[in-house]
């Protein structure tokens, strides 16, 4: 699939008024995953922000499947694009399956009953998400990567065609950020959702995405897929750091090694493109 679901044109976001990133154009496609990188305070999550209608541009227009966002009731919006933040917080004792339920709720309200639709919604964001051996488990009792899933469970229970994701990985161990990272890949590939995707790691970034989209310089410096755009002179220039970019013959993977010498020289990130 290669629809476009989301645009955004002649982007400005910021806030207060005061623009962060100016005349910002991006797609995001169904069976696809955007990824935006850049470094810290570049505003990577007041762009995601805004495109998921959560703050107002400054200028520009984003549309979703050809509508405006302004222009759509928050009920609608939410039935078509999902957002989940860095930080999420549910109340105590809340188990897997009513955080889930929750995710209904763009669709019939909070104190609708609900119906066999939600009920086959919500079983199916938690199969697709391996939550569903969690289901009856509190949340506050799962591991890092089991909440993330929880979470990743409820906002696709709103059945979006579009996700946002602001950096799912964050306080995660490595092996619990390549099990969410997967689910996301899984979304993309086998149920079509247009997927984009805050990332601090280029190594994530290179293996997962897409498209690549370097944020920084106030705007958007590079976008491309992984090995167009995670090349020496586009991470000097958002990053400030000189690397050597080097693929791996056997396995195929691209690695970014600072450029040290003497005994610094050998830490690098490792990505596949």
């Amino acid at each position: 699939m290669n629809d476009v679901r989301l645009v955004a044109n002649g982007l400005d976001v910021g806030h207060a008024g005061r623009p962060v990133l100016k005349q910002v154009d991006l797609e995001l496609r169904s069976g696809a995953i955007t990824v935006l990188v850049g470094p810290n305070g570049c505003g990577k999550s007041t762009l995601l922000r805004t495109v998921a209608g959560l703050l107002p541009p400054i200028g520009g227009e984003v549309t979703i499947d050809g509508e405006p966002l302004g222009r759509l009731a928050r009920r609608t919006l939410s039935q078509r694009l999902a957002f989940l933040p860095q930080t999420s917080h549910a109340p105590a004792g809340v188990t897997v399956r009513e955080l889930v339920r929750h995710g209904r709720y763009a669709h019939r309200g909070a104190l609708a009953r609900h119906t066999g639709e939600d009920a086959e919604s919500i079983e199916w964001a938690l199969d697709v998400t391996d939550a569903a051996p969690l289901s009856d488990r509190r949340l506050d009792e799962l591991s890092g990567g089991e909440r993330q899933r929880a979470w990743l469970a409820m906002v696709l229970a709103q059945r979006a065609g579009v996700l946002l994701l602001d950096e799912p990985t964050t306080y995660l161990d490595m092996r619990h950020q390549f099990e969410v990272l997967d689910v996301v890949r899984r979304l993309a590939r086998e149920h079509g959702i247009a997927c984009g995707v805050v990332l601090h790691d280029l190594m994530q970034a290179a293996a997962y995405a897409d498209e690549v989209v370097v944020v920084a310089e106030g705007g958007i410096t590079a976008s491309g897929t992984p090995e167009e755009v995670l090349t020496p002179d586009v991470i000097d220039r958002a990053f400030g750091l000189r690397v050597n970019v080097v693929r791996d013959p056997r396995t195929g993977y691209l690695a970014c090694f600072p450029e040290r010498s003497g005994a610094d020289a050998g830490a690098g990130t490792i990505a596949k493109s």
